[in-house]
């Protein structure tokens, strides 16, 4: 048995620049896909100073079954699968690797609204079954056009960089952004769901938030409107928005996150025309999986530190 504290990973692996960082810990792996129960049975068997969310989340009761729990680091950006009122009262802090996967989750966004504007998926497989659609097909040019973005954070804003870039006029929605660019317009709501020709989410995941997008908000929005979300999935209502895209309110939607996930199979997206899916693979690059490991481990151990010194 170790002597040292100890460091669970809800995952199979972390990057060894991130190990190397932690080699101080005793660093325990979850496996693969654990469930909460699994998350909570691991913290009782070893007691964790620290625990590093990969997959799953961490309730009040894998808190209470690690008493020696100081802090929980999210591999990633979002933290709305751990209950962070239960943390703030048990005095154990929660970090995000903020910005540590923001080039990688941006350029997915960015890749998703041009497979929507230009066709990309469905023109291939027509090429492959011998088709040649040049008659008949017209893509949709980005130039001139209004994104609209919720959320203006470090993945919100590379997007908007990239977008600005094409050309686009862009418009966001964040209550927290502090001193936005001139190529970016802050607007409430009720004016981006009106002028966007394209909305692309960015924002975390909150009680208030839940179902922003939806039959309401849909309708407010310009007729062919593209919707992009590469945040959480909980942010859109997913009946409504089949619906929008089935009556030709949505032109297309390009999505990488999803209210359950993995994605229910059969789902009702499944096999139906105007969705473009991704498996939450947004932030998952090689760089980013280095980023985001190395992010997390430095978030507990500078909890960590601050933590032993208050107690010495």
């Amino acid at each position: 048995m170790s002597t040292r504290p100890v460091i669970l990973v809800t995952g199979v692996d972390l990057a060894p620049e991130a190990l190397a960082l932690l080699q101080d810990h005793e660093v325990v792996f979850t496996g693969k896909t654990p469930q909460l129960s699994d998350v909570v049975a691991m913290a009782r068997t070893h007691n964790p100073v620290g625990i590093i969310v990969r997959y799953s989340g961490v309730t009040a009761e894998a808190m209470d079954a690690a008493p020696a729990l100081r802090v929980i680091s999210k591999h990633g950006s979002g933290t709305d699968t751990i209950d962070k009122a239960a943390a703030t009262e048990r005095g154990i802090e929660v970090r995000a690797a903020v910005g540590a996967n923001a080039a990688a989750v941006a350029e997915q966004a960015m890749a998703l609204l041009l497979a929507c504007a230009k066709s990309v998926p469905q023109l291939n497989q027509r090429m492959h079954q011998g088709h040649w659609d040049k008659a008949t097909h017209k893509s949709l040019e980005l130039d001139g056009r209004t994104v609209g973005l919720v959320g203006l954070g470090a993945i919100g804003m590379r997007f908007a960089k990239m977008a600005d870039a094409m050309g686009m006029r862009v418009i966001g929605f964040d209550p927290y952004a502090k001193a936005l660019p001139p190529f970016v317009k802050a607007v409430d709501l009720d004016t981006l769901w009106r002028e966007s020709d394209a909305i692309s989410l960015h924002c975390p995941l909150t009680p208030e938030n839940k179902g922003l997008i939806n039959a309401q908000t849909l309708g407010r929005c310009k007729p062919g409107v593209i919707v992009v979300n590469t945040a959480r999935g909980g942010l859109i209502d997913e009946p409504a928005l089949l619906a929008a895209v089935q009556s030709g309110q949505v032109r297309m939607a390009g999505l990488d996150s999803f209210c359950v996930e993995p994605m229910a199979s059969p789902h009702i997206f499944h096999h139906q025309p105007g969705f473009i899916l991704s498996p939450h693979i947004g932030g998952v690059t090689s760089d980013a999986y280095v980023n985001m490991g190395v992010a997390a481990a430095q978030n507990v151990l500078a909890v960590l530190a601050r933590t032993e010194a208050t107690t010495h």
